[in-house]
């Protein structure tokens, strides 16, 4: 990779991990690393319509008030944000990365990532944000959003890190799964990781040759790659791999029309990334 790195971060449980994976990340790779802090405008305190419930007087002192109010709020979000992205950088730093830039944004999240993502080599973001807390059920606002609108590979961290030293390709045949084995095979973030092909359904002489052809591509890049085709629902066969704990990072198309493409945004997909208990690198 050895380009720059977007990493998000909003001060949510998550943010740690997202700040670990990174400090992983780069020290693979020799990327830079840029954290953003942004502030939604959105989810700045509206004011109340007081026209007509109080005296002229009274109201415009009132409002004079809110206003003052809505200043103070905002300088606190901006310290709040440079806060936390200090305590990011630092994190990022013990971990053995010096190059670490810090930016504070006032934008939508999603128009921060439209904006700076051509220049980054990939994005990793945490699988819940601030407003979704530790709630298992949801997964963060802005995460389908964000892997919708990116372009490049993005790297969802899970609630902890650990080591990562195996790595499972979901693969279909299908465009994007087919980036994921030549990402895999080229990218020196995957250099030394023991890898696994796998994917669902029928052993058919079709798919068990679309499986040597990406064991083949993975080789060519170092890889000596094993390949298992799983019996059953790709969404479930492909947990069950991932919760026997012989995996500890999950490489997959976000997009497509095949079952194990589809399932990562939409009702299955949502399911498998909220249940994963690894990080997710999602291609398009």
């Amino acid at each position: 990779m050895s380009g720059i790195l977007m990493a998000l971060v909003d001060g949510s449980a998550y943010s740690e991990s997202v700040c670990h994976h990174a400090a992983w990340i780069a020290r693979r790779t020799g990327a830079q690393v840029k954290l953003y802090h942004v502030l939604d405008p959105r989810r700045t305190p509206g004011r109340r319509d007081l026209s007509g419930s109080i005296k002229l007087g009274a109201r415009s002192k009132l409002m004079e008030q809110l206003s003052a109010l809505d200043e103070q709020h905002a300088k606190l979000a901006q310290a709040q944000g440079r806060a936390i992205l200090e305590d990011a950088k630092a994190l990022i730093e013990a971990d053995g990365v010096d190059e670490v830039i810090t930016r504070l944004r006032n934008d939508d999240i999603v128009a921060t990532v439209e904006a700076k993502e051509a220049i980054a080599d990939m994005i990793v973001i945490g699988k819940r944000g601030e407003a979704a807390g530790n709630a298992a059920a949801h997964l963060g606002s802005n995460f389908e959003r964000i892997v919708r609108a990116s372009h490049k590979p993005v790297f969802v961290a899970n609630r902890a890190f650990r080591p990562i030293e195996r790595v499972l390709i979901a693969y279909d045949g299908g465009v994007s799964s087919m980036k994921a084995v030549d990402y895999v095979a080229r990218d020196p973030l995957f250099a030394g990781l023991k890898v696994t092909v796998a994917t669902a359904g029928q052993g058919t002489a079709e798919l068990r040759k679309a499986l040597e052809n990406a064991r083949a591509t993975l080789q060519a890049g170092g890889h000596e790659a094993e390949i298992k085709v799983l019996k059953g629902a790709p969404e479930k066969a492909l947990a069950q791999m991932v919760e026997g704990g012989t995996v500890d990072l999950l490489v997959m198309g976000a997009y497509g029309h095949s079952r194990i493409r589809t399932m990562v945004i939409g009702s299955t997909t949502t399911e498998m990334i909220r249940s994963c208990k690894v990080p997710v690198v999602l291609m398009r």
